[in-house]
């Protein structure tokens, strides 16, 4: 289960990145199109909860093995 969180966050990313240069030139256009800089909110959310997932996993694990 791990290596997929990994797996999903680091393609994830890869998402984030390309929706924010997307944004970036959408809204230097002459009109911009102001809904498009909410775009990266989603694989932004996405990122932090894997990326919370990632960060807890290690003190669960040492939690685990102390109780058992």
């Amino acid at each position: 289960m791990s290596k997929w969180i990994r797996q999903f966050h680091r393609w994830t990313s890869i998402v984030f990145v390309a929706t924010i240069i997307v944004t970036t030139i959408a809204l230097a256009q002459a009109e911009p199109i102001v809904w498009v800089s909410y775009i990266p909110l989603v694989p932004l959310f996405l990122l932090l909860g894997s990326g919370l997932y990632m960060f807890v996993l290690p003190y669960a694990q040492r939690r685990r093995l102390s109780r058992g």
